[in-house]
């Protein structure tokens, strides 16, 4: 059946910027009338795959499957040096992997993969769905089809489950996304919250947002939290320098200030917590991600018709969990995610063998309403 498809199907590998615009361009067609797609922004994704920092370690080969001259799938193989070094292991990764719903398409992107990433010398394991590494979108969405992603998560249809797993992919570990419907959560934290800041005081710990006029300063400081406090997660690769100023400057043109907070210990930020408003409400407006020629006033003029938010990121570095820390980051998004009216709000993604985080989240009355998984094959 394969060698009779091999015959039917072309691969393409993406060089050029039509074969690029192509490549970005495909999941808008595939999902053209669901109305739970949301268009990724065409200009973000083409830097993503062009211009990021990533690049300049790593490498990243993206391809098409057409049938005449219809595009009918597509999928990326990355190898990751950072992550194979920083774990020890000779991997390589899949993502931007979109399929029409035929299992013979999906194995031979699968194939076509996993024989590139052989040809670079990757001996381990097929890990993904990552779009690079698991410090951006990444995980296909298992359960929770009923709504749209929240920003900066994946989105995919059911039947992904079954071409993945068809093409011999099995369980990784899963990634759960919690919800909160209206006023539907547990406010303990925010009642408490004067009096968890004021133990805090008591060893000079300090609950403060983060100040966007010396934000390259305030960024440099968040990246030595990120790096540490992520860095027991499955998939971890800290990120380089350039790396995480590249992820900071674009969260800086949409985050709100009141949203954005650090646990400052004499003047050394121990934790910090990120909550977004969710602009994928706006992106689900911008026909196929064009900014031009109407997508732009969409976005400038929309922010305030924003309803919900993603608590994006929430960490501590080792040495002070358990101090009350969290509580004050989370009852402080909650005290102004109320203030502001908003109506829905995600908190994800996180490990499900994240025991303590998730009974926090479940103590708050978060939802697990979605799940998204990592898959694993042998190369």
């Amino acid at each position: 059946m394969l060698k009779q498809l091999l015959l039917m199907i072309k691969i393409v590998t993406v060089n050029s910027k039509k074969e690029l615009a192509s490549f970005i361009d495909f999941p808008h067609d595939l999902y053209d009338g669901d109305p739970n797609y949301v268009p990724e922004l065409f200009i973000a994704q083409r830097d993503l795959l062009t211009k990021h920092p990533f690049h300049k370690h790593n490498t990243v080969q993206p391809f098409l499957a057409y049938d005449g001259d219809k595009v009918v799938g597509r999928i990326a193989a990355i190898l990751n040096n950072a992550h194979n070094t920083y774990n020890k292991v000779n991997d390589g990764f899949f993502g931007f992997f979109d399929c029409i719903n035929d299992p013979a398409v999906s194995a031979l992107l699968f194939e076509t993969a996993t024989n590139w990433l052989k040809q670079k010398g990757v001996t381990g394991k097929l890990l993904g769905p990552v779009n690079f590494s698991t410090n951006e979108p990444c995980g296909l969405l298992v359960k929770g089809f009923d709504s749209a992603p929240f920003l900066m998560d994946t989105y995919n249809a059911p039947y992904y489950e079954q071409l993945v797993e068809a093409a011999g992919l099995t369980k990784d570990i899963d990634l759960i996304a919690w919800h909160w419907d209206g006023q539907a959560y547990d406010d303990k934290s925010v009642r408490l919250l004067k009096s968890l800041e004021e133990r805090l005081k008591r060893n000079n710990i300090v609950i403060r947002k983060i100040n966007l006029k010396n934000f390259k300063e305030e960024a440099a400081k968040l990246r030595e939290v990120y790096n540490s406090a992520w860095d027991s997660n499955t998939g971890f690769v800290p990120l380089t320098d350039e790396e995480f100023d590249y992820l900071a400057k674009d969260l800086k043109l949409i985050l709100d200030p009141d949203f954005a907070l650090v646990a400052e210990q004499d003047g050394k930020i121990v934790a910090f917590g990120l909550a977004l408003p969710n602009y994928n409400e706006i992106f689900q407006k911008i026909k196929r991600g064009r900014l031009l020629p109407t997508g732009i006033f969409k976005l400038l003029f929309g922010k305030k018709s924003i309803t919900s938010i993603r608590i994006y990121a929430l960490g501590v570095i080792d040495g002070y969990r358990k101090m009350g820390i969290e509580a004050c980051l989370y009852g402080t998004i909650i005290r102004e995610y109320k203030a502001k009216g908003f109506k829905h709000a995600e908190a994800g993604w996180t490990l499900e063998n994240n025991d303590m985080v998730n009974r926090a989240i479940e103590a708050i009355k978060g939802d697990p309403y979605k799940t998204y998984r990592l898959y694993q094959r042998a190369i």
